[in-house]
């Protein structure tokens, strides 16, 4: 039963009024800071010496601390019950404050820009802009692909409709593709949604989970050509982008603009090249224990264990992740204590509520995690992934200024990961028969999804990318094929490549941020290393993991990396990921033996 929002314990609820004590003082700040913005203006043109300059920079600072701050709180508390009004108005206020500024300070990164390299050098050692020195490295590492005043602005303009193709695939995707009913195993209708899609995948029935597969790919089987035209203008517009900027290929430019060198994505797919075999193994291994004749694409996502009695009370689950994470140190169970204690956490859902789970925050006050606990093991593990990125946050936060506090998407999923696997871990160390199965199968898909899974996607890019930087055509027909030699080369022979599967890249949205999903896998990948050796090395070792966890985007994201020990540029953190899968893996067969 879902109640409303009053009659869950406050005990249960987060601390908003730690951002703002009331709705009026949200107010009071929300007008001072909208008048505070047109005071920009005067630095316009006039960022020339060095008091101008930290003047202008220290008043971005603190008008984006309080903009943070509004936007937070308000869209919060339009979270707890997406029906008020009140807050849905606060958050579009909000948002255009954002907007206003953006607008306003559009021409700070221009004019610094055209400071000499020896100025923005002295300007980036200077113990009075210490904070700001990330600030400048980029401006310095980007003029050299800066163009001129006129093409800079004709590229400013063109973003206009520069996300076209991908507004455009949403708008297909989420509105106007139509899915044929799914027939259930006691022929009910089922109106098929994305959401509905995965839950059939899991029917114990093959042939429900089968119409299911083949009403979904039928439906962008039947408008292939339109998204093949319409992705193949996304890829040629990352070409064109990346070739104005004097790049040679896509993914140069879009590592680049990670400050993350391409051999990283390159290692990334070599490592997995190599790595196959295990999940060929682990594929079959399905097929033997479901007892299939045939083992289909839309089988994958059949459990072959069948989900353990792991159900227990949200204090239960806190108490086990507590428990989970204790080989962080003291340090860091104090933390974690104090977030579950303090209103860092919303825990039940409620009418209106948003649903899922995330972690966020602004600057100045502790981060937050929103839940909508049920009973289940997936949401156990999922408070430790969201309090993975609390704690990440609150080192940063806590180690960092304001303006190096925030870290980059390529190392947001690592700590969250970090606690999935410490706390998988904790539970098969006392974990036997069918529970122990049902674990070593779970963290088996957290692998086959994460790193397997998107680094195939992540393949696909640059196949398709390569084709249009050389000049080829990218049709339906080659994308489709291509994809269809990816999936055997992935999942083996064990597996029937049924044909449809060959348009699964045709739905897939994460395509339209060109080089986005490899991140999940060099995610994985880092996180099993890290929790590995805090396992084996105790203490000592999380002293280099609170470095990274407090590091927050004062360093390149590879160099925050290597600040646990972890070097995605070696070969080291791949094999051992590869190695844990290898291992979990001839357990699991044992078992079944």
């Amino acid at each position: 039963m879902v109640f409303e929002r009053e009659n869950i314990e406050a005990k249960f609820k987060w601390k908003l009024e730690d951002i703002f004590a009331t709705d009026e003082a949200w107010e009071e700040c929300f007008f001072a800071t909208d008048e505070r913005i047109p005071h920009l203006a005067k630095y316009q043109d006039k960022l020339k010496d060095d008091d101008t300059i930290f003047e202008c920079l220290e008043l971005t600072t603190r008008i984006m601390h309080d903009i943070m701050r509004l936007y937070c709180y308000a869209k919060m508390r339009r979270d707890e019950d997406s029906r008020n009004t009140k807050y849905q108005g606060m958050t579009d206020r909000a948002q255009m404050l954002i907007v206003k500024y953006s607008s306003l300070a559009s021409f700070i990164t221009p004019e610094l820009s055209e400071l000499p390299t020896e100025k923005l050098e002295s300007l980036k050692n200077a113990k009075r802009f210490k904070d700001y020195s990330v600030e400048f490295a980029d401006i310095i590492r980007d003029k050299e692909i800066v163009l001129s005043k006129k093409e800079e602005k004709l590229l400013s303009e063109m973003q206009i409709f520069a996300d076209t193709n991908a507004e455009v695939f949403t708008m297909f995707d989420d509105a106007d593709i139509k899915f044929k009913p799914v027939e259930d195993e006691n022929g009910k209708k089922i109106e098929l949604s994305h959401g509905m899609y995965g839950l059939l995948l899991q029917n114990p029935n093959q042939e429900v989970r089968a119409r299911a597969f083949d009403s979904m790919f039928t439906a962008y089987k039947d408008h292939i050509n339109m998204i093949a035209a319409n992705y193949a203008g996304n890829v040629k517009k990352d070409w064109f982008f990346a070739k104005v900027r004097g790049f040679k290929s896509a993914l140069d430019y879009s590592m680049y603009k990670e400050n993350v060198p391409p051999t990283c994505y390159k290692k990334l797919l070599e490592a997995v090249d190599k790595g196959t075999e295990p999940l060929h193994r682990y594929i079959a291994l399905r097929k033997k224990v479901l007892g299939l004749e045939t083992l289909n694409m839309y089988d994958l996502y059949l459990p072959i264990v069948k989900e353990a009695k792991l159900t227990m009370p949200y204090e239960d689950a806190v108490k086990t992740v507590k428990e989970a994470l204790s080989v962080m140190g003291k340090d860091y169970r104090e933390t974690l204590a104090s977030a579950f204690e303090n209103g860092w956490v919303d825990v039940y859902e409620n009418k209106g509520k948003h649903s899922g789970a995330y972690s966020w925050g602004c600057y100045g006050t502790h981060p937050y995690v929103l839940l909508n606990y049920q009973e289940t093991v997936h949401d156990i593990f999922t408070i430790a992934h969201e309090l993975g990125h609390a704690m990440h946050t609150f080192y940063s936060n806590s180690n960092q200024p304001e303006q190096k506090s925030g870290y980059v998407i390529f190392v947001a999923e690592i700590a969250s990961t970090v606690n999935e696997v410490l706390l998988l871990k904790h539970l098969l160390k006392t974990a036997t028969g069918e529970l122990r199965k049902y674990l070593l199968s779970y963290y088996l898909d957290m692998f086959r999804t994460t790193l397997f899974r998107q680094t195939m996607f992540s393949e696909f890019e640059v196949i398709a990318h390569t084709k249009v930087e050389q000049g080829l055509p990218l049709t339906a027909n080659d994308l489709c094929s291509e994809y269809l030699a990816l999936n055997k080369k992935y999942y083996g022979e064990a597996v029937e490549h049924n044909d449809l599967i060959k348009y699964e890249w045709a739905r897939i949205p994460h395509f339209y941020r060109s080089y986005y999903v490899y991140k999940y896998a060099t995610g994985i990948t880092t996180a099993v290393s890290i929790a590995n050796n805090i396992l084996e090395k105790g203490e000592a070792y999380f002293d280099k993991y609170r470095q990274f966890l407090s590091a927050g985007g004062s360093l390149a994201p590879l160099d925050i990396i290597r600040l646990a020990d972890v070097d995605l540029e070696s070969d080291a953190p791949y094999e051992k990921a590869m190695k844990e899968f290898s291992d979990t893996l001839a357990e699991l067969e044992k078992s079944f033996s």
